[in-house]
């Protein structure tokens, strides 16, 4: 038996009117098919009873007949349509958020494609006719879409196809014949694409911007991290400085209370003394005074006037008039206190420079010699830690980077930060320390300053310490340094110098302007027929306690 789809094409199920399936499909004289609502609807619009395919005129309406035979076959064709649909229903069903299909009648199932001719979404099967009948492939489909009205021309009910640059919005095609005429308009799809390039950049830099703010997070973070950590440092070397000073103070206390107790005992002893001596004189006296008395009573003048001479003679007497006992304590309490004070200043300035040499300490860098740089008389050790001078010229390639001096530079330079260094200097009578630029002269022999590229501190004759500056500046140390710390913080712009020893400051340049990559910079001067034969010793770093 013949099918529905074998009887009747696709195309010849459809109104030409609505294009959709025939509903009470009725047949007019001129033997064409239309719904019967479609086609007395196109006769109230016209005037005219014109058929609208063969444009046929009719003298008056004509009495409309149901087309048996094109209803049977539409009944067919949509009953097959709608096994197809319960065939993939389970596949195409909606969910929460997505296009429902405007055609379906029970389940609605979600749309495929929205038609901006239609203002009507479709699924997968109600999309069909679009996709075979010629009519219908003229149309525009869209990924589907809610509101399709907002995409039609609110004055023309036309498709919004045109964009006008000039008032920035988007209109149809007679908008751009009328009201925008004379404006500069483009086809949507231009300037869709030109949005969305804009677009791509904006979304570029909004993630750069992104990527920024979650950079300067990540960079705070750090910085709260390391603020706890200086601040647990400086806590912990603050307890460690009050905690000497409250020694100090106690100490010097006991000693004060000690001395007192002392010039105490020392009073309460010379009291005795005196107490006894006075007591002993009393004793004297008072025999005296018997003998006296017995003498007077007597009425035997030989007896009185033999022994009257040997009475006139008074025992030995102190004259204690002026004798005084003075307890005052002032003088011990005042002289204690400038002790303390004294004591006090020296230990916190030894403290607190303490605390500062182990902060810059935490900047330690690994430096080793660089063979290229060593002048021909220089001996570098096989680790490249310790560097003496030869009279014996050591048989060296030429090189542009060495030295026609006693110098050598560090393998490893610094452009940014900070770092720190330290140098055994024990037994020598000269050397140069620092650090020099990288483009300062290897084959002229210049004058070690900032303005040559070098920022030094020297040791001559054994004691004579310098500060090479413009001009040199004598160093007044209150010990021999045997350990020099080197330290270098590059955006400040400053170099300074330690005794690590004496935890002691030796120099500092500051306001240097560094524009150029920085190498520590090595000089052990002659060796000085033995006299200055120790080498300079680059040492691993043991932080002060």
């Amino acid at each position: 038996m013949a099918t529905a789809s074998s009887l009747l094409s696709e195309d010849q199920c459809l109104c030409p009117i609505c294009l959709d399936v025939f509903n009470d499909p009725v047949t007019i004289p001129c033997g064409h098919n239309f719904c019967k609502k479609c086609i007395l609807e196109h006769w109230n619009i016209n005037v005219q009873c014109q058929c609208p395919m063969c444009k046929e005129l009719f003298d008056r309406r004509p009495e409309l007949r149901v087309n048996t035979f094109i209803s049977e076959i539409a009944s067919q064709f949509r009953q097959s349509a709608q096994k197809k649909t319960s065939s993939s229903s389970e596949k195409q069903q909606a969910k929460a958020g997505e296009v429902l299909c405007d055609v379906c009648t029970e389940t609605r199932l979600k749309a495929l494609k929205s038609c901006l001719v239609c203002l009507t979404s479709y699924s997968e099967t109600h999309l069909e006719l679009h996709q075979r009948i010629t009519g219908l492939k003229r149309h525009q489909l869209i990924d589907p879409v809610e509101n399709l009205e907002s995409r039609m021309c609110k004055k023309h009910d036309r498709p919004l196809e045109v964009f006008c640059k000039t008032d920035q919005m988007c209109v149809c095609q007679f908008c751009t014949e009328s009201d925008h005429k004379l404006h500069h308009t483009v086809p949507l799809i231009e300037a869709y694409k030109g949005r969305k390039a804009e677009l791509g950049k904006t979304v570029a830099e909004v993630q750069q911007i992104i990527q920024e703010r979650r950079l300067k997070i990540h960079e705070l973070k750090q910085s709260v991290k390391l603020s706890k950590e200086d601040a647990d440092m400086e806590t912990s070397a603050s307890v460690k400085v009050f905690t000497a000073l409250i020694r100090s103070v106690e100490r010097c206390l006991a000693e004060v209370i000690e001395k007192i107790k002392e010039k105490h005992k020392t009073t309460e002893k010379q009291v005795k003394d005196f107490i006894k001596e006075l007591e002993e004189e009393i004793t004297e006296l008072m025999k005296r005074n018997s003998e006296l008395e017995q003498l007077s009573s007597t009425e035997d003048h030989l007896q009185l006037l033999q022994s009257l001479p040997s009475l006139n003679t008074a025992p030995p007497t102190k004259n204690w008039t002026e004798v005084r006992v003075h307890s005052s304590y002032e003088g011990t309490v005042k002289r204690a206190v400038a002790q303390l004070e004294e004591t006090l200043s020296k230990e916190m300035k030894k403290l607190c420079f303490n605390t500062e040499l182990k902060r810059v300490q935490q900047y330690s860098v690994d430096v080793t010699l660089d063979p290229e740089t060593a002048n021909h008389h220089l001996i570098l050790s096989d680790d490249g830690k310790q560097v003496s001078h030869c009279d014996k010229q050591q048989n060296l390639p030429e090189s542009p980077k060495r030295f026609c001096n006693y110098s050598v530079l560090g393998k490893q330079g610094f452009s940014s930060g900070k770092f720190y260094y330290e140098v055994q200097v024990k037994g020598k009578t000269g050397w140069l320390l620092g650090v020099a630029r990288e483009s300062v002269s290897r084959k002229n022999i210049l004058t070690w300053c900032p303005s040559n590229g070098y920022w030094i501190v020297q040791l001559l004759n054994g004691n004579q310490y310098e500060a090479l500056a413009s001009t040199s500046i004598p160093l007044t140390l209150k010990s021999k340094p045997e350990k020099v710390g080197v330290f270098v913080d590059y955006e400040e712009g400053l170099v300074t110098f330690y005794d690590v020893d004496a935890a002691a400051l030796i120099y500092s340049f500051t306001g240097c302007d560094f524009t150029e990559k920085l190498y520590p910079y090595f000089n052990p001067h002659s060796n000085n027929r033995g006299k200055n034969s120790a080498p300079l010793i680059i040492c691993p770093i043991n932080q002060v306690d």
